[in-house]
């Protein structure tokens, strides 16, 4: 039976209310990801444009009875191609957010993240699940799980932010970022128990902004009151986390699929800090996600368009 996650309904709603932003797909050359995009955009998510292998991306539509003949294709020959295009209708501003198919994250990123042509911003890029605990009482977003394997102090600063104005986007009432490690006490042995102690004190300072932090804090006391007050934590963060910072992306990522997998959580996935946000999905994520993961760019896009607006003004 299929958990419920009325969180990510209101998510969705949310997004469809501000109304719907174009997407560039990038090889959607199998069933999931075409879906993905043409779900989304029934539901007034998201206008998708395809780029791929036109014969591929009809066959796939054929297969799979998918009815594309509304949307825009754009053909390209191989998927190297169908990221370069995707990025080049972001930098032409003919799109608003770009979204994975059916090629390596490695291709799209490659894309992204080139130095001449991509969309690198001053700001780091990183990734944010936003997850649907069942029981928890509100979203929680984890990262980085997906693009910074072991990111420095300077890149924590980033991701931290990034998660930061995301939670904002997201209209969370208070962001309270809980700095993840084995441990809630500074060990020298325990470099990531270092970096958290460093992070709150730029916070402290102002170098990061717009939420509470506290670290390092091990996950059963950023997430439990019980547990924080067993440990004696006296703190606004300490068991009442909303956002999680893990050490890196192999204790994020097992995080994010330990709640997945074995605790029935709704998983949104999305890449921040490039000019427009980037959705990844999976295969394996369900029907509800994809439009969750859609419904979070939606939001960060017109987030990010009003920010343009009011400089141009």
């Amino acid at each position: 039976m299929t958990t419920p996650h009325p969180q990510f309904d209101r998510l969705i709603d949310a997004a469809r209310r501000v109304g719907p932003v174009r997407v560039a797909v990038a090889h959607p050359c199998d069933r999931s990801s075409l879906e993905a995009a043409l779900d989304a955009f029934k539901i007034g998510l998201i206008v998708p444009v395809l780029i791929g292998p036109r014969s591929r991306i009809l066959r796939t539509a054929d297969e799979g009875e998918l009815d594309i003949g509304m949307l825009e294709l754009i053909d390209t020959p191989h998927s190297h191609a169908s990221a370069a295009r995707g990025v080049e209708l972001v930098r032409a501003g003919q799109v608003e957010a770009l979204m994975k198919g059916s090629l390596h994250t490695d291709e799209l990123m490659g894309a992204v993240i080139n130095g001449v042509t991509g969309l690198r911003t001053a700001r780091r890029l990183s990734h944010c699940f936003v997850m649907e605990v069942p029981g928890h009482p509100e979203p929680l977003i984890i990262t980085d799980a997906a693009v910074n394997i072991i990111p420095t102090l300077a890149d924590k600063v980033d991701i931290v932010q990034n998660a930061i104005d995301l939670a904002h986007v997201l209209d969370f009432e208070e962001v309270r970022v809980a700095i993840l490690a084995a441990v809630e006490t500074v060990n020298p042995k325990m470099p990531a128990t270092i970096d958290a102690a460093a992070l709150c004190k730029m916070a402290d300072r102002g170098q990061i902004t717009g939420a509470l932090l506290d670290g390092p804090l091990a996950m059963d006391n950023a997430i439990d009151p019980e547990a924080a007050a067993m440990k004696n934590l006296v703190s606004p963060v300490a068991g009442r986390a909303n956002v999680l910072v893990t050490p890196d992306l192999e204790a994020g990522n097992m995080l994010a699929k330990s709640l997945s997998f074995m605790a029935g959580a709704g998983a949104a996935g999305i890449v921040l800090g490039a000019r427009v946000p980037i959705i990844l999905t999976s295969r394996s994520d369900s029907v509800e996600a994809r439009l969750a993961s859609c419904a979070v760019a939606v939001l960060v896009a017109h987030r990010k368009l009003a920010g343009e607006r009011l400089l141009g003004a």
